[in-house]
C-alpha cells in the first residue's frame, strides 16, 4: 500500500500557546476553517478524544470520525481518522506549533494517507483535497488567530425559542424537509435541497426581504434526528463574514422546546455602504440580528403550527 506523507506550514503573528488553544478547542472550527461545516465532540479520556467532523473537500461535503491526542506541554495535536470516506482508506497527521518569538509562531501541519485499493486516481483526488484544505486551513488559521482580538467584538451569538405543544419529531421534520419551504414559508421563494449522503444536506434558497428583494443563500446542514440540525452558510450577505447556527428540539413535560441559534461575525468593510456613513458596529449587529431573527421566528412559528396540528 502506498502511504503519502506531506507537510504544510505557515508563520503566524501570535504566541504559540494561543494558536495551540485555538486548534485544540474543536467547537471553534467552523469559525476558523472555511471547509469545516460542523464538529461533534464525543467521549474524552484524559488527553484523548473522539470527534466527528463534517467538511467540504473539493466542493463535496464529507464526514469522518477522528481520534485526537492533545499534548499541551509540547504544543502538539495528533489526529487519526477512525472512519474514513472513500476514496480515503486511511488518514492521519499532526499539528505542531513552534514558538519563533514571544509574539510569533510556526504552525506545521503533517498528513499521512492512503487511497482505497491504492487507486492512483483516488490518491490524486486526496492529494488535491489535502493540499487545498491544508493551505485553506493554515491561511484561515493565520487570519483568524491574528484577528482574534479585533474580531472578538465583531462575533456574537443569539437564540430564538418557541414552546410547541407537539412532538419533537414533527418539528424536526418541518425544519428537515426544507425542500417544501417555498410552499410552507412566505419568505422563501425557491429552494434547492440535495442530500446525497444521509444526514448531510446542501441547501440553496432564495429568500424575500421586507423590501421585496430576494437574496440567494447556500448552506451545508448536518442533521441529528430528531434533536438537532446544524448548519454553516457558505454564501454570505454583505454584512457578514461568518454565519453558523443550529436548530434544536428538546422534549419537555408539555411538548417540545424548539430553538434557532445563530453565530455571526460582522463584516466591518460593508457597514457604511449598507447602513450609511454614520452606522456603527452595534447598528450592524442589530440589523443582522433583526433580519435573522425575523426569518427564524417565522420558520419556528410555522413549524409550531405544523406540529401542533398533528398533535
Amino acid at each position: 500500500m502506498t502511504t503519502r506523507e506531506v507537510e504544510h506550514e505557515i508563520t503566524v503573528s501570535a504566541p504559540a500557546e494561543a494558536v495551540y488553544r485555538l486548534i485544540a478547542e474543536v467547537r471553534n472550527w467552523p469559525r476558523i476553517f472555511p471547509p469545516t461545516i460542523y464538529v461533534d465532540q464525543g467521549e474524552e479520556d484524559g488527553n484523548t478524544e473522539r470527534i466527528r467532523i463534517w467538511a467540504t473537500a473539493n466542493g463535496e461535503a464529507k464526514n469522518w470520525t477522528s481520534r485526537r491526542v492533545l499534548d499541551p506541554q509540547k504544543l502538539r495535536i495528533e489526529f487519526r481518522q477512525e472512519v474514513s470516506t472513500p476514496p480515503v482508506a486511511a488518514m492521519g497527521g499532526t499539528w505542531i506549533i513552534e514558538p519563533v518569538s514571544a509574539t510569533e509562531s510556526r504552525v506545521r501541519l503533517l498528513h499521512d494517507y492512503r487511497a482505497v485499493d491504492d487507486d492512483p486516481k483516488g490518491l490524486e483526488w486526496i492529494d488535491e483535497a489535502v493540499d487545498r484544505n491544508s493551505r485553506s486551513e493554515l491561511a484561515a488559521l493565520k487570519t483568524n488567530v491574528e484577528l482574534a482580538h479585533a474580531a472578538e467584538d465583531l462575533t456574537f451569538s443569539f437564540e430564538d425559542t418557541v414552546p410547541v405543544a407537539g412532538s419533537a419529531k414533527d418539528v424536526y421534520d418541518f425544519i428537515n424537509d426544507a425542500h417544501l419551504w417555498s410552499e410552507r414559508l412566505p419568505h422563501v421563494a425557491t429552494v434547492r435541497l440535495e442530500e446525497d449522503t444521509p444526514g448531510l444536506q446542501s441547501l440553496e434558497m432564495d429568500t424575500r426581504a421586507k423590501d421585496g428583494s430576494t437574496h440567494t443563500t447556500k448552506s451545508y446542514r448536518v442533521t441529528f434526528p430528531h434533536q438537532k440540525i446544524a448548519y454553516k452558510q457558505v454564501t454570505l450577505p454583505a454584512l457578514m463574514t461568518l454565519h453558523t447556527g443550529y436548530w434544536t428540539f428538546a422534549d419537555t413535560a408539555d411538548g417540545v422546546t424548539a430553538s434557532s441559534q445563530h453565530t455571526v461575525t460582522i463584516n466591518t468593510e460593508n457597514i457604511a455602504k449598507i447602513l450609511g456613513e454614520d452606522a456603527t458596529v452595534e447598528d450592524a449587529k442589530t440589523f443582522v440580528r433583526d433580519a435573522l431573527s425575523t426569518n427564524s421566528r417565522a420558520t419556528l412559528g410555522h413549524a409550531k403550527d405544523y406540529a401542533e396540528a398533528r398533535a
